[in-house]
């Protein structure tokens, strides 16, 4: 093809391209690759289809896709400046602004066609544009599913089944010379609503109930359902052809005359320019940054909170996979947060790797081997673990609560929860916080209508106007999820994005680290002990003293600082865990500012002279005590009735409760028994014990194939280009089966006789081959040696050196001497 003939399919358009066009066409178009075409009227085939269209047009920005839509109801091929006109109008309804928009429109329409030929959604000269058949089926109009622009079939489409009479009568009572021949009563129809003078004058005698009617319909949808005795108004209209009939009860708008009627705009608000992202807010960004590391710091002491909580063993799993309603009660209890937000971080946590299931056959939720090395690491490095695993994860917390497509309860950790979308929205949402002046925070709305315009939702009215609701578009309820969970997580503060999370986005974690690191308060050695049995914590403190701490008191309020109250059930739980009483004394005494209260001395030594008093063992489960006047009491309390406990010897207590059970019913009767091995030695309770065998994290479920790098982009032009000139190769004995496509065919004698020919003179040939899938393919190969039923040769199709077996190869043929040369 010379370069100034006009291309006359897409597979022509292609083959003009460029290898770096190409290579942009599949990077656009990653599903194209899966698996490479073997030449380019395959790549063009595959492009067409309706699946790999239907994914380019959800990819557009809402100009490029009015742009396809203008193009799908204008005539096939399209001159440029037809495009143009449907896109700005002809100019007579000079409305408020349109030089402007016009302006607007003409500017971005090449940056719009560009898009589309580079997509191969369309091809052709500007004279000639053409829309790829499929795109156009999906975007024209039809009772079934009305175009995007809201205009109906044109003229010729809705007459197509009218009797000639029918025609006449129109014709005349439009005024219009009579005609026996269709086409040409067709053709004068048509030429009656697109002439603006003889059509205005037409419209000047209708009446006003007849121009209500038609102002209901010129914006859409175009079709209207009909009563079996039709108002004066509706049939002066059919009179005149402006409603033709679809079927006994509906007529349309024909496209000729809705396009009158709109100025000749084949949309009624065109959109060539991005909404602007409109400030909601300025504040100081050094303000932000610190807002931004202190919410990251609370972030890190809930996760933190979360894994402490399952510390020995979580919530059991649902029968159908994930959390129980009570369970995420239970945590959003200890987390001090409503459910949605603590389904937040549990979520954040399993896509972190934190969390997972245990695998037993009573299968439960536990802290991953991966999280104590996460703990063991330095608050900065913590969080940018925590961000990085948000951005990319695909599981969607913000869908917990609802309901998936069959009716069904979508649950925390349940498995329906993963939108593909979500991490390229989440992206976007922060790249478009960062295009605003650092500590700037965007107003939601605006932010909302540009993650529309550059994904417009395919779910579109009349016009092209997006429908109304957030609920109709995941991606804008997923932008606000995200707006909601960066703030969180210590992405943004105060609204705006913080100068870690651009690092992050940037640079990478260890620069976002680093930005981090000095807004982390340094964790504190000490509290300040008080006289009515509490600690508090000026700020975050060591791992080894919050974990003692956390063990020998309960933590009653959080914020700046933390309140921590000495409790006998607290103080147990710290002699349980194996420590005496002088270890608490002396560790209070080094971990406190102020004098250790007398009141908690009292309390410390109070309990644990009655701890291990008692004894629990298994007998089923036994009491022992050396005091026999305790074990009588223990025998009168109407209490123990439950534990069913009788006497074995005057200091030995036998029950039928399990150990756990009667242990836990003597604590609630007021004692504080100890629990004992077969050996009689008092078993000691430490927490984080159960852990899951080692986890990977979640996978994120990609939105389609993955973008290909450019090593696999180069590797897939060559062998198109490859392709393409086997497939079209002209060799000297079987003109014909080129031309066909089908294999060359010769007999086993003259394909190793041609290809021993080929290899002395280093010429190339054209063979058919048969892999041991039995897929058939064409190739242009060099033949280098021939040798035990092999050839090895160049192969120009892979652009690399192969061997064949001489058995799988069809035929064999020559290539003509101008494709040797």
């Amino acid at each position: 093809m010379g370069t100034t003939t006009p291309p006359r399919t897409l597979a022509e358009a292609l083959r003009a391209r460029g290898d770096e066009s190409l290579a942009g066409l599949l990077r656009a178009r990653p599903d194209l690759l899966n698996p490479v075409p073997n030449d380019i009227t395959q790549l063009a085939t595959r492009a067409g289809t309706r699946a790999s269209v239907v994914r380019a047009l959800e990819h557009l920005d809402r100009f490029a896709l009015q742009t396809a839509e203008a193009l799908a109801v204008a005539p096939d091929p399209a001159p440029y400046d037809t495009l143009l006109a449907l896109l700005t109008g002809d100019g007579l309804d000079d409305g408020a602004g349109r030089d402007d928009a016009g302006a607007a429109i003409t500017a971005a329409l090449p940056t719009a066609l560009t898009t589309l030929r580079e997509q191969a959604l369309v091809w052709g000269e500007d004279q000639r544009l053409h829309l790829v058949r499929t795109a156009r089926e999906l975007l024209a109009p039809s009772p079934q599913h009305p175009s995007p622009t809201g205009l109906g079939p044109t003229v010729a489409e809705a007459t197509a089944g009218m009797s000639p009479g029918r025609l006449q009568e129109i014709l005349t009572t439009a005024g219009l010379p009579g005609t026996h021949d269709p086409v040409s009563a067709v053709a004068s129809l048509a030429g009656l609503f697109t002439d603006r003078t003889r059509m205005a004058e037409l419209l000047d005698t209708a009446p006003v109930e007849a121009l209500s009617v038609l102002d209901r319909l010129v914006w859409g949808p175009p079709y209207g359902e009909l009563t079996p005795n039709p108002a004066p108004p509706v049939q002066w209209l059919r009179d005149r052809g402006l409603l033709l009939p679809v079927s006994t009860r509906t007529v349309v708008l024909p496209r000729e005359a809705a396009l009158h009627l709109r100025a000749g705009r084949a949309h009624r608000v065109p959109e060539p320019v991005a909404p602007e992202l409109v400030a909601a807010a300025e504040r100081d960004p050094q303000a932000v940054d610190r807002a931004a590391a202190g919410q990251g710091f609370m972030a890190l002491s809930t996760v933190e909170d979360l894994l402490k909580l399952w510390n020995d063993g979580g919530p059991a799993i649902l029968r159908a996979g994930g959390l129980s309603v009570r369970e995420l009660k239970r945590a959003a209890v200890a987390l001090d947060s409503p459910e949605p937000v603590a389904a937040f971080w549990i979520e954040l946590a399993y896509a972190a790797g934190l969390l997972a299931s245990d695998g037993e056959t009573d299968e439960r939720y536990a802290p991953t081997p991966a999280s104590d090395e996460w703990l063991d690491l330095p608050a900065q490095d913590r969080w940018t673990h925590l961000a990085t695993a948000w951005l990319a994860a695909t599981r969607t917390a913000g869908l917990i609560g609802g309901q998936d497509s069959k009716g069904r309860a979508l649950s925390t950790l349940g498995s329906d929860l993963d939108r593909s979308a979500a991490p390229e929205v989440r992206r976007r949402v922060l790249t478009l916080f960062a295009s605003l002046p650092a500590g700037t925070a965007p107003d939601p709305q605006t932010l909302l209508a540009r993650l529309r315009w550059e994904r417009p939702v395919r779910t579109q009215g009349p016009g092209g106007q997006a429908a109304p609701g957030d609920a109709s578009d995941l991606r804008s309820r997923i932008a606000l999820w995200t707006v909601n969970e960066a703030e969180l997580l210590g992405i943004t503060g105060r609204g705006a994005l913080s100068s870690q999370a651009r690092a992050l986005l940037d640079e990478g974690p260890a620069q976002a680290a680093a930005r981090l690191a000095p807004l982390i308060p340094e964790p504190l050695d000490h509290v300040l002990l008080q006289a009515d049995l509490t600690a508090v914590a000026p700020g975050p403190l060591e791992r080894p003293l919050a974990e003692m701490l956390s063990v020998l008191a309960d933590v009653e309020s959080k914020g700046g600082a933390t309140v921590y109250r000495f409790t006998p059930g607290s103080v147990r739980r710290a002699l349980d865990a194996g420590q005496a009483a002088t270890d608490l004394h002396a560790f209070l005494a080094t971990h406190s500012r102020t004098p250790v209260p007398q009141p908690l001395s009292y309390l410390i030594d109070d309990v644990a002279r009655r701890h291990g008093h008692l004894r629990i063992g298994a007998a089923s489960a036994y009491v022992r005590c050396d005091d026999e006047a305790v074990l009588n009491e223990i025998l009168a309390d109407k209490r123990s009735a439950p534990l069913r406990l009788r006497r074995l010897a005057p200091t030995v207590l036998a029950a039928q409760a399990d150990p756990g059970s009667l242990l836990e019913g003597l604590r609630e009767m007021g004692y504080a028994p100890a629990a004992e091995s077969a050996e009689g030695d008092v078993l000691i309770t430490r927490a984080g014990a159960r852990r899951t065998p080692p986890r990977t994290p979640p996978v994120p479920v990609p939105e389609g194939p993955p973008v290909p790098d450019a090593t696999l982009l180069a590797a897939a032009v060559r062998a198109v280009r490859a392709g393409d000139t086997a497939a079209r190769a002209v060799h000297k004995d079987a003109p014909d089966t080129a031309t066909t496509g089908s294999l060359p065919r010769t007999t086993p004698a003259e394909t190793l006789a041609t290809v021993q020919a080929a290899a002395m003179t280093g010429s190339a040939v054209w063979i058919g081959y048969v892999n041991a899938d039995g897929a058939a393919s064409q190739r242009v190969i060099a033949p280098v040696k021939v040798e035990g039923g092999f050839v090895t040769a160049y192969d120009h199709t892979a652009d690399e050196v192969r061997t064949y077996p001489l058995h799988r190869i069809t035929g064999v043929a020559e290539l003509a001497d101008e494709q040797t040369n």
